[in-house]
């Protein structure tokens, strides 16, 4: 494949598209998981608020109270674990081009096509909280520094791509960042994951994905993960040895949410687009909103480590990110195709640089996910 777009010409190359349908007639379903006797659900309740938040004209917003009674009270209810498959290290790659379908991206004909997501209204704008790294050896590779002058930005833009991303929370708590790869087939970081020391049958915790989260608002719904693919699980805080090169999941979800969203493509990083500007990011740092609001960062490269096989490797970069960006997308675009492909994911920060994971074997893992989770 050719290389990527340069990150000033996305707007003539790939340019931008209205929606060419409407947003299909679907249900979102909200998903809860309660303790006691088999309930049975009623709606108490359903109102029009008002005034509401500023939000596209004609949209109105409507409170939804659902009593579930039978329920035992004062009991903690926790959403089930997930199942996995574990990749070997040595095993044979899956090679792409015999595989274009489970690489390529979705832009659904009911979204609106942008190269760029579009900013906040003034009304919803904060100011940004630093967080520095605190560590004497800036050898140091933190699970994920913001390198002067700033250029993250906040938005709640839903079209496509950005409606691709979102905010992963775990049974480890806190949350990172990830994208669709697929129709139900979530990328996002490793050391985010609540690995289980001995699965039975569960080898990892609850896991769930809200695509285009912000500030508490799921516009496509929310998912659970139901089964987990990976080759190293990494557990942090610190990124060490090979799990640099291997802090990526792919997690396959309870339902087809990438109907909705769409997904981003996937690809292989090579060498030969070391320091060439084509890449973006998305993710939910801490101090935006202590991550609940996504931020966008353009127009930087990356650089694959010089000791490290093209399969698998450390992508080191200076794009501005801190904890909570971990997991999101590091991805460009290439020429005739209406979608973006993730090559990373991000995984560590230290003083002097920021490192993603990619690789072959990234692609690899999506690959099986979808052949085999369709």
């Amino acid at each position: 494949m050719s290389e990527p777009i340069a990150y000033q010409d996305l707007a003539s190359k790939v340019g931008q598209r209205e929606a060419q349908a409407e947003m299909p007639d679907t249900a979102i379903r909200e998903t809860l998981f309660l303790t006691g006797r088999e309930p049975i659900p009623e709606i108490a309740d359903v109102s029009e608020v008002q005034p509401t938040h500023k939000g596209p004209e004609g949209v109105r917003t409507f409170r939804v109270d659902l009593d579930v009674p039978r329920t035992a009270i004062g009991v903690h209810t926790f959403p089930p674990g997930v199942e996995g498959t574990k990749l070997s290290a040595r095993r044979t790659l899956l090679v792409e081009e015999e595989y274009p379908q489970h690489v390529e991206g979705f832009l659904p004909d009911h979204l609106a096509l942008k190269v760029q997501p579009g900013k906040l209204d003034r009304q919803l704008r904060r100011r940004l909280k630093r967080t520095k790294v605190d560590a004497d050896d800036p050898e140091v590779k933190w699970a994920t520094t913001i390198f002067p002058p700033e250029d993250r930005y906040a938005f709640n833009d839903t079209s496509f791509p950005w409606c691709t991303t979102g905010r992963v929370e775990t049974s480890n708590g806190g949350w990172a960042s990830g994208s669709m790869v697929g129709p139900r087939h979530l990328l996002t970081c490793s050391h985010a994951i609540g690995w289980i020391t001995n699965p039975d049958p569960y080898v990892a915790g609850w896991i769930n994905f809200t695509p285009s989260y912000f500030d508490g608002s799921a516009p496509f719904g929310k998912a659970w993960g139901t089964h987990i693919y990976w080759q190293e699980q990494v557990f942090g805080p610190f990124i060490e040895g090979t799990e640099e090169r291997h802090d990526y999941v792919v997690v396959v979800l309870d339902r087809r949410i990438g109907d909705l969203t769409g997904w981003m493509g996937s690809k292989s990083y090579t060498d030969t687009w070391d320091g060439g500007t084509y890449w973006s990011h998305i993710g939910y740092p801490e101090d935006v909103a202590g991550g609940t609001r996504p931020i966008f960062v353009g127009d930087f490269a990356l650089d694959g480590h010089d000791t490290q096989n093209d399969s698998a490797q450390a992508l080191l970069h200076t794009a501005d990110v801190i904890p909570g960006q971990s997991g999101g997308p590091m991805f460009g675009w290439w020429e005739g195709e209406p979608w973006p492909r993730v090559v990373a994911d991000q995984s560590w920060q230290n003083e002097s640089s920021n490192g993603a994971s990619g690789g072959s074997k990234m692609v690899d893992l999506i690959i099986r996910a979808r052949n085999e989770h369709p």
